[in-house]
C-alpha cells in the first residue's frame, strides 16, 4: 500500500466525520457466557467498579452460545497473514485519533508523556487493529495475544488503543480522568486497575522482562498440551520498549535468556527515537542495539520509517512471525512527538504536556479540526468490529477446546486447572510433616522436600534458581530442564540473572492464574531483584521467592553474603509475605501459605545450617503468622515471653527450658510471618502476646529494627545491628551474642 504523508492524508478526509463522539452506556459488560473466562481463585470481576482494585471473577466457560457462534468470522489477517484492514486514509485518521487522545488526556491532566504515543501510534494501530487476536469484551480470554508496553510512561498509547478496541475498562470518561484519583487510567499501566493491561510497567526494563515470562508460559503450555491434531495453546507476546528500557541491565538479562530459550513467539518493537529525559541519547547511549541483539541470538529487523511506513511495519511483523526458533527485535525508527511542529524530536515532548499553543499548532499541522477527545464516527465504526470478531475468535477456540476435551480428557483437566487457577482438591495433603524425632536438617533441604511433594499435585508449579540450584535446593527431581528443545519441562535455569529472573516470574504468574512460579537465590541477593519483587507485590503476582542462606548462619562467606537488614526491609514492603520458618513443619506451612496467596508474593528465608525439628511447631500455626510453641504458664499470664523466627526459635526454646528450671513461667512464640499475624483478630493476638506481660524478649539474627512493636518499651530485642563477619557459624553466633545465654541474661535484667 502506498501511504501518503500524515498531513496530506488527514487533510484529504477532513469533514468526513464531524459528529461528536457518542457516549457509552454506563453499564459494564460482563464476560460472555461462551468465554473461556477467569478463575474464581483470582477473585476479580469484570464488572468494572470504581474501586481502586477490580474484583475480576474468573470462571470456566460453558459451551459457546449460538449467538457467539453466529458472530462475525475471525479475521484471517489476525490468524495467518497481515493485511491492511482499511483504506490508507482511514488508517491515517485512526492513527491521528490515537495521537490526539493522548495529547488531549495529557493536556487535561497537565501531566504525562505525549511524545511516545505520538511516535508509536502507527505500530500501536497496526498491532491492535490488524494483527493481535483478543476479545475486548473478555480481556482474560486465555488464548489471546499478549501486549506489554515496557515503556510504560507512554501509557496513553495503550489506553487509547483499548478504548478504540472496545474495552469496557477504558471509556471516554476514563480517558478524560487520566492520572486522577481513583482513575482506571493511571500514570503507568497497572494490571490490577485496568482490564486489558497484562502487566504493571513503569520502572524501565521490567516490561520486556515480563514479556519474556509471558512468552515462556505460552511456550511451556504449548509444549505440554498441544497435540498434532489440536494446537490448543497458540498466541504471541508483543512488546514495545524504548531507549530507556534498552539502557537498563534487566532488559539485557531477560533478552539474553529469551534467545537461549528460543522464544519464537516473542516480538519486541524497539521505539528508536533517540530521545530520553535528559536529551538526545548521544550523551550516554551510542551502542548498536541491533548488533547487540544479533549477538544475543535474536532475529533483528529495522523499520527505517516508523512514522508513515505502515507497509514496512506490516512486513516486519510478517517476517517476525515466520521466524519460529528465536525472538525478534523490530527496531522502529520514529520521531518522538511526531506532528508537533516545534517540539517533535526533542526531550521537551517526552514528559510534559505540549501546552495549549503547541496543541493548536499540532492540530493544524496534522489537519485535525476536531474538539478535544473526539473520535470521528468512521474511526469509531471501523474499530467497532473488534467486539464481534473477538467473540468469534473466542467461540472458535471454545469449540476447539471442547473437541480437545473429548479426546484428551486428562490433559484438558490439567490445562483447565492452570487456566482457571483452581487448586486440586486435597493438594495440601501432599505437604510433608515432621516430628521431634525426625532428623535435623537445613530448612533449604526441607524446602526441596516440599517443592518436590507439591510438584506432584500442582500442575502449574515450575521454577528455578539463579545458577544456585544445588545450593538453593530447588530442583524438581521428577522433571528435566526447560530448554529450547525441551520446553515442556519444569526446572527453569535462569543463570546468574536475579533481576531478570524476578521479572520473568512476574510474567509467568500473570499469564494464567494456575501457574505458580518460584525462583531462588541467596537471601542477600534479593538486593539484585528488589525492584522486580516490589512490582510482584504491587501487581499482585503470587511469585514464590525461595531465599536460602538467610543469616549469619551461612558462616565463612562473610558479610557480603550475610543478610542482616533484609528481613525488616521486606516486612516494610506492602502486599508481600515475609516468612522465616524454623523447621520442617513451619517450612511446610510456609509453602501452604505461599500457594494459597495467589495475589501477593511470598518470600521464604531458609537456613544453610541444620536445625532440629521442634516440638510444638505446626502448619496451622504458620497460617496465623505467630503462635505459641510452648508454655508452662496458665491464665494467659506468663512471666516471660520469648519470641524468635527461623534458626533462632531453637535458641529461644533452649533458653526457655533453662529459665523454667528456675521457676519461671515462660512462653515461647514463633513469629514466622509478621504480616499474617497482624491480620489476625485482636483477641487472637492478645492470646499470644498479652499486653499486660512486659517481660518480652525477641531474638533474631538480623537488625532489631521493628521488634520494638512486639517487645514493648520494657522488653529486649536481641539481634545484629551491624554487618556480619567471616567465620564458622557457631563462632559467629557466639561472638554476636545470638545465644541462649544472652536471652537468660536479658531475662534476669528485666
Amino acid at each position: 500500500m502506498a501511504v501518503a504523508s500524515s498531513v496530506n492524508a488527514a487533510q484529504a478526509i477532513v469533514g468526513l466525520a464531524i459528529s461528536s463522539h457518542g457516549s457509552h452506556s454506563a453499564d459494564r459488560v460482563a464476560v460472555p457466557a461462551g468465554g473461556f473466562a477467569l478463575s474464581s481463585l483470582a477473585g476479580r470481576s469484570l464488572t468494572c467498579s470504581r474501586s481502586p482494585r477490580f474484583q475480576q471473577q474468573r470462571r470456566w466457560p460453558r459451551q459457546a452460545s449460538r449467538a457467539a457462534s453466529r458472530a462475525a468470522p475471525a479475521r484471517a489477517a489476525a490468524v495467518e497473514t497481515i493485511e491492511a484492514a482499511a483504506t490508507e486514509a482511514l488508517v491515517e485518521k485512526s492513527i491521528n485519533t490515537i495521537r490526539f487522545l493522548a495529547i488531549d488526556a495529557v493536556e487535561k491532566a497537565n501531566s504525562g508523556h505525549p511524545g511516545l504515543p505520538m511516535g508509536c501510534a502507527p505500530m500501536g494501530h497496526i498491532l491492535y487493529d490488524e494483527v493481535m487476536r483478543y476479545n475486548p469484551k473478555n480481556p482474560y480470554w486465555f488464548n489471546r495475544d499478549r501486549f506489554v508496553l515496557s515503556a510504560g510512561h507512554g501509557c496513553m498509547l495503550q489506553y487509547a488503543l483499548l478504548h478504540l478496541a472496545g474495552y469496557d475498562s477504558v471509556l471516554m470518561e476514563d480517558i478524560k480522568q487520566f492520572r486522577q484519583w481513583g482513575s482506571r487510567t493511571p500514570g503507568h499501566p497497572e494490571n490490577f486497575e485496568t482490564p486489558g493491561i497484562e502487566v504493571t510497567t513503569g520502572p524501565l526494563g521490567q516490561g520486556i522482562a515480563n514479556a519474556v515470562g509471558l512468552a515462556l508460559a505460552e511456550r511451556h503450555l504449548a509444549a505440554r498440551f498441544n497435540k498434532p491434531d489440536n494446537e490448543i495453546v497458540d498466541h504471541y507476546t508483543y512488546v514495545i520498549l524504548g531507549d530507556g528500557c534498552q539502557m537498563e541491565g534487566i532488559a539485557n538479562e531477560a533478552c539474553s535468556i529469551a534467545a537461549h530459550w528460543g522464544l519464537g513467539k516473542l516480538i519486541a518493537f524497539y521505539d528508536d527515537n533517540h530521545i530520553s529525559i535528559d536529551g538526545d541519547t548521544e550523551i550516554a547511549f551510542t551502542e548498536d542495539v541491533s548488533a547487540r541483539f544479533d549477538a544475543l541470538g535474536w532475529h533483528t529487523i529495522w523499520v527505517k520509517n516508523g512514522n508513515t511506513g505502515y507497509e514496512e511495519i506490516r512486513a516486519a511483523i510478517k517476517e517476525a512471525k515466520a521466524v519460529k526458533d528465536k525472538p525478534t527485535l523490530i527496531k522502529v525508527t520514529t520521531t518522538i512527538g511526531y506532528g508537533s511542529p516545534n517540539k517533535a524530536n526533542s526531550y521537551s515532548v517526552h514528559g510534559s504536556a505540549l501546552g495549549a499553543k503547541e496543541v493548536d499548532a499540532t492540530r493544524q499541522n496534522l489537519g485535525w479540526p476536531y474538539e478535544p477527545f473526539h473520535v470521528p464516527e468512521d474511526v469509531k465504526s471501523h474499530w467497532s468490529r473488534h467486539a464481534a470478531e473477538g467473540a468469534s475468535l473466542e467461540a472458535e477456540w471454545n469449540a476447539k477446546f471442547a473437541e480437545y476435551e473429548k479426546k484428551y480428557g486428562e490433559d484438558a483437566a490439567e490445562l483447565k486447572a492452570i487456566v482457571s487457577g483452581e487448586l486440586p482438591a486435597g493438594w495440601e495433603k501432599a505437604l510433608p510433616t515432621y516430628t521431634p524425632e525426625s532428623p535435623a536438617d537445613a530448612t533449604r533441604n526441607l524446602s526441596q522436600q516440599n517443592l518436590n511433594a507439591l510438584a506432584k499435585v500442582l500442575p502449574g508449579l515450575l521454577g528455578g534458581s539463579a545458577d544456585l540450584a544445588s545450593s538453593n535446593m530447588t530442583l524438581l527431581k521428577m522433571f528435566g530442564d526447560f530448554q529450547k528443545g525441551t520446553p515442556e519441562e519444569r526446572n527453569v535455569r535462569f543463570g546468574v540473572r536475579e533481576h531478570g529472573m524476578g521479572a520473568i516470574c512476574n510474567g509467568i504468574a500473570l499469564h494464567s492464574p494456575g501457574l505458580l512460579p518460584y525462583c531462588a537465590t541467596f537471601f542477600v541477593f534479593t538486593d539484585y531483584m528488589r525492584a522486580a519483587m516490589r512490582i510482584s507485590a504491587l501487581c499482585e503476582a503470587g511469585v514464590i521467592y525461595v531465599m536460602t542462606h538467610d543469616s549469619i548462619g551461612l558462616g565463612e562467606d562473610g558479610p557480603t553474603h550475610q543478610p542482616v537488614e533484609h528481613l525488616i526491609s521486606f516486612r516494610a514492603m506492602p502486599n508481600i509475605l515475609m516468612l522465616r520458618p524454623a523447621d520442617g513443619n513451619e517450612t511446610a506451612g510456609a509453602y501452604k501459605v505461599a500457594v494459597l496467596n495467589r495475589k501477593r508474593p511470598s518470600v521464604l528465608a531458609l537456613s544453610r545450617q541444620k536445625l532440629p525439628q521442634l516440638a510444638g511447631t505446626s502448619i496451622e500455626g504458620v497460617e496465623k503468622g505467630g503462635y505459641i510453641v510452648s508454655d508452662n504458664s496458665s491464665g494467659n499470664k506468663p512471666d516471660l515471653i520469648l519470641m524468635g523466627t527461623g534458626s533462632e526459635l531453637e535458641i529461644a526454646a533452649k533458653a526457655a527450658d533453662e529459665l523454667r528450671k528456675t521457676g519461671k513461667k515462660v512462653r515461647v512464640v514463633s513469629l514466622v510471618c509478621w504480616e499474617l499475624f497482624e491480620e489476625q483478630s485482636d483477641e487472637y493476638k492478645e492470646s499470644v502476646l498479652p499486653t499486660a506481660v512486659t517481660g518480652k524478649i525477641s531474638i533474631e539474627a538480623g537488625v532489631t529494627l521493628g521488634w520494638q512493636k512486639y517487645v514493648g518499651s520494657k522488653g529486649k530485642a536481641i539481634g545484629i545491628d551491624r554487618f556480619g563477619a567471616s567465620a564458622p557459624a557457631g563462632r559467629i553466633y557466639k561472638e554476636f551474642g545470638i545465644t541462649a545465654e544472652s536471652i537468660i541474661a536479658a531475662a534476669q535484667s528485666l
